[in-house]
């Protein structure tokens, strides 16, 4: 699931260092909001405004692990 996140994020931001410590940091509104709508989209779930928020956005296992826990919640 790691690598199909990281390869779905990089095609639509390819500027951003997806394997940086702190993610969070590097993402403006713009790419936090596109994060969430790929992977809405991909997985069938659902991400809220509260979703984005720098634990989750720290790193791109902190977003596997977002994904993982919506995904069980359905």
């Amino acid at each position: 699931m790691r690598e199909h996140i990281k390869n779905l994020l990089e095609a639509e931001l390819p500027l951003v260092n997806l394997e940086s410590e702190f993610l969070f940091s590097e993402l403006d509104s713009l790419g936090v909001t596109t994060i969430m709508m790929l992977l809405s989209a991909e997985y069938n779930i659902e991400l809220e405004a509260c979703d984005a928020t720098p634990k989750n956005f720290m790193s791109i296992d902190s977003i596997v692990e977002m994904v993982k826990s919506k995904l069980q919640d359905k």
